[in-house]
Formats: C-alpha cells, structure tokens, sequence
C-alpha cells in the first residue's frame, strides 16, 4: 500500500501550522501600567490636593485630602472606563482596559509558548494567535471597553485603600495591598491585578 503523501496541501503551501494571527491581542506591560498610574493619579491628586489645602484649615488637611482624592479618582477613572475602556494616562501609556469575559475559553490572551515563528519575523511571546480571528473581530474586541459595572468595581478596588489611608491600621495596610496587587501581575499568564480578577478585566496594548 503506497504511504500517505506529506506534500502540502494547496491551502498551505509551506506545510508550516498557520502563522499566528497578526490581530492578536497583546497584554499590557508592566511599565506601561505603572506609567499610566502615575499620569492619572497626577491628573487627579494635584488639583484635589490643592483644593483641599485652600478650604481645609490646618492639620485636618491630612485627613480630608486622601478620601477627596479617592473619590475624585473613583468618578475619574470608572466614567472613563465605561465610556472608553482607558483614562487619560492609559492612553498616554498606549494601553486600554478589555472585558475578559471570552477569554476564560478563548487563547486570545493567554502566552502561546508553542506557536512556531515565521523566519522572517522575530517571535513576539506576548502574541497570542487566534487563528480564526478576523480584523473585524479585534477592532470589535478592542473597542468593547469594562462596562459600567466593571469600570466602577475596578476603579473602587484601587480607590477604596486611599480613602483608608487617614486610619493608622487601614493607612498599613493599603501599603500592603498596593505591593500585593502589583505583585499578582506577575502571577498567572493575562497579567491581572486584584482589580483586574475582581472586575473580570484585563489590559493590553493598542493597536
């Protein structure tokens, strides 16, 4: 009996598994977050901070100062999300917050260790392929920002240990928050924050 022929076939002419699709989502780094902390908190905290300075006599300052500014950046940030999926320092950052609602099933946004690279590309390991995805699909995905409910749990999980800071225990523990959230970034394969997992969120770059 003849053995079966390993030519390619004619759709795949190189006999090569499919290149990974160039939409592919790309998960946010950890620098570009960071960067985009720091301009929204900026954008946020300096003029709350000199507001409160102006009508808040004395010593009460340091009291009143920290749950203005939390609350001024939970509206800040859950309006923007919901209406845009990022804030201004997101997009000075060149990221955006995305629903991760698909992506329990989808590999769109899981690192994909296996994916053969194409020898005239160099291989990027945060490129997830999504064979059949379609430029329609992920400028449809790129632009389906948090929601509403999402915007606001996240931007809350961020605010909330900020209003704290002004109660010794609470003001400690925030620290500590701050230091484990960053640290869960690191922790698993889509780079979610506490907030992120709490929200069903993740961050990836723009195209």
């Amino acid at each position: 009996m003849a053995a079966p022929s390993s030519a390619p076939s004619p759709e795949d002419p190189s006999g090569l598994p499919p290149a990974p699709a160039q939409n592919a989502l790309r998960l946010a780094e950890p620098g570009q977050r960071l960067v985009a902390r720091i301009v929204d908190t900026l954008i946020v905290a300096l003029p709350v901070v000199a507001v409160v300075r102006a009508l808040v006599p004395g010593g009460d300052t340091d009291v009143v100062a920290p749950p203005a500014v939390a609350v001024a950046l939970l509206l800040y940030e859950a309006v923007q999300l919901a209406a845009w999926g990022r804030t201004l320092g997101k997009r000075f950052a060149g990221i955006e917050v995305v629903q991760d609602t698909e992506a329990l099933q989808d590999p769109a946004v899981v690192q994909d260790a296996e994916a053969i690279p194409d020898p005239e590309v160099v291989p990027d390991p945060e490129v997830v392929p999504d064979p059949e995805a379609t430029p329609e699909d992920a400028d449809e995905r790129l632009t389906r920002g948090p929601g509403v409910l999402r915007a606001l749990l996240r931007a809350a999980t961020y605010a909330l240990p900020i209003a704290a800071r002004p109660v010794p225990v609470f003001g400690v523990l925030a620290g500590v928050f701050w230091v484990a959230n960053a640290g869960l970034m690191y922790e698993g394969t889509r780079r979610q924050a506490l907030h992120d997992r709490l929200a069903g969120t993740i961050v990836v770059k723009c195209r």
